[in-house]
């Protein structure tokens, strides 16, 4: 082979690895963009308090009223980024056809601590701004630090929250004990926990869901068979390897979470 065929196939090889990498590029940014898109549905709100994010609902009609599920991230999105605490839960939720079954506000704030009473009033504040809004269907939901955090802010005002979904909220192992299930007895609750899971561990919840049963208390509990600490998008999208225990006949049966979510409220509480 001389030297120009050389170089010739050479160039060609060249090009078509350059073509390559600039399309695997262009793939790239498509992909990013895309898994951005979901992030721009909720608005971002600046706060010297409480940075929010907020998703509003589907098809938003100022006749009808909204439920508001209020998002609260594990420790994972600790910060003042406002961005952080937008986890696989608030993805999830805010894919198109579970916004078009189930339209509502998602408010998503985040923090730089435990959850505590202050936050709960800025909650509070937020949501009473918000126009068209149901205050009987008022949702808390949240996974480990977030979780903790439900069980926090439903012992604080069990009043306030018509229906409650922790995972993975019953505190680390060298937490002290923080729920106490006489207060929070009468709120429906589904929790959601992983049995092999060394960071908040099981039997914690297991204690609590036991205690719930003894007081006759409105608490589901699904247990993730096998899995780990990393369950928080199952509270939203299910699994095969769940089961799911009631704590007394007051508990409604409902298998779908989200189905089960938005049939709660304080106007048709027992």
């Amino acid at each position: 082979m001389n030297a120009s065929k050389i170089y010739r196939s050479r160039w060609i090889a060249l090009t078509a690895l350059l073509l390559a990498v600039h399309a695997q590029l262009i793939a790239q940014v498509a992909d990013a963009q895309d898994s951005e898109d979901w992030v721009r549905i909720y608005e971002s709100h600046a706060d010297d308090e409480v940075p929010y994010r907020l998703m509003r609902p589907l098809g938003f009609d100022p006749n009808k009223l909204y439920p508001v599920i209020v998002s609260l991230h594990g420790g994972g999105g600790r910060g003042t980024d406002n961005r952080r605490q937008l986890r696989v839960w608030n993805k999830l939720l805010a894919d198109e056809p579970r916004r078009s079954d189930y339209p509502s506000y998602v408010l998503a704030p985040q923090t730089t601590r435990l959850w505590d009473a202050t936050h709960l009033e800025k909650i509070k504040a937020l949501v009473a701004a918000l126009p068209a809004v149901d205050m009987d269907r008022i949702y808390i939901l949240g996974h480990s630090m977030g979780g903790h955090g439900t069980y926090i802010l439903l012992q604080i005002d069990p009043g306030y929250f018509a229906a409650a979904v922790p995972s993975a909220g019953t505190g680390r192992g060298v937490d002290e004990e923080f729920i106490d299930a006489s207060v929070i007895k009468n709120i429906p609750i589904w929790a959601f926990h992983g049995d092999k899971d060394q960071v908040c561990p099981y039997d914690r919840q297991l204690k609590l869901f036991e205690e719930m049963h003894r007081l006759g208390g409105n608490m589901k509990l699904t247990t993730w068979a096998g899995d780990g600490h990393g369950v928080a998008g199952k509270m939203i999208s299910g699994g095969d390897n769940g089961s799911t225990r009631c704590s007394s006949d007051r508990c409604d049966e409902e298998p779908q979470m989200l189905q089960w979510l938005f049939s709660q409220s304080l106007a048709t509480k027992d």
